[in-house]
């Protein structure tokens, strides 16, 4: 057992790993995932209100974004705005990325959404602000909440991607520590256990509110 797990080496990756995922992995999630969340909404409402000339040319810059590779996006973003930091970058491109599927989210929402909401709205002549604010977004949210949850926790997995970049998250992390100590496994295993226990619970809280906020 000791040729496999050497609890020394353990010990001293463990600091090293919580430090690269508060400072990194944490921060490109959270703040990632709220502009995922925020561009999503607007590419949805946007989707259904601009005219098609507008509209169709908006969806298929979506569709390219979400069917090509997030490290090739890392890449060229990285290598062409080379002013921008690492992080930005990852921030950025992560939340747009994710954004694309998040739109998808909120569309499905949006078209659940009974008919006549939107035809009582016309009837009592709610201007389209008013109708989309507060009375097709807060029910669409709450059909799209549990799956949003699903995207941020996929965009947490993905973090690993940053590495393509040179940003120094959690796995590029265990992958320096294992180096200096010519063995992998204490790093690698300590990288996958804190993926669990930050994901874990967020996933059990999706569960939740998917069965709270059903009709």
């Amino acid at each position: 057992m000791n040729e496999l797990w050497d609890n020394e080496v353990a010990l001293e990756a463990l600091p090293v790993m919580l430090e690269a995922f508060v400072k990194v992995t944490l921060v490109v999630t959270v703040i990632g995932s709220l502009v995922a969340a925020v561009l999503g909404l607007v590419w949805a409402v946007s989707l259904r209100e601009l005219p098609a000339v507008v509209g169709k040319p908006l969806g298929w810059a979506l569709d390219v974004v979400r069917m090509t590779p997030l490290p090739l996006q890392l890449l060229f973003v990285y290598f062409t705005f080379n002013q921008l930091s690492g992080m930005v970058v990852g921030i950025v491109v992560m939340g747009i990325h994710y954004s694309t599927y998040m739109a998808e989210s909120y569309r499905a929402g949006i078209e659940s959404v009974p008919r006549g909401q939107w035809e009582a709205a016309t009837a009592l002549s709610l201007p389209a602000r008013r109708t989309w604010t507060d009375l097709i977004i807060p029910q669409a949210l709450r059909n799209t909440l549990p799956s949003l949850g699903g995207w941020a926790i996929a965009m947490f997995k993905d973090t690993p991607f940053l590495i393509v970049i040179g940003v120094p998250e959690m796995v590029t992390a265990a992958q320096r520590v294992g180096a200096q100590n010519f063995t992998y496994t204490e790093a690698l295993t300590i990288a996958g256990a804190i993926f669990l226990v930050a994901s874990y619970p967020t996933f059990l809280l999706m569960r939740y509110l998917e069965k709270k906020l059903e009709y």
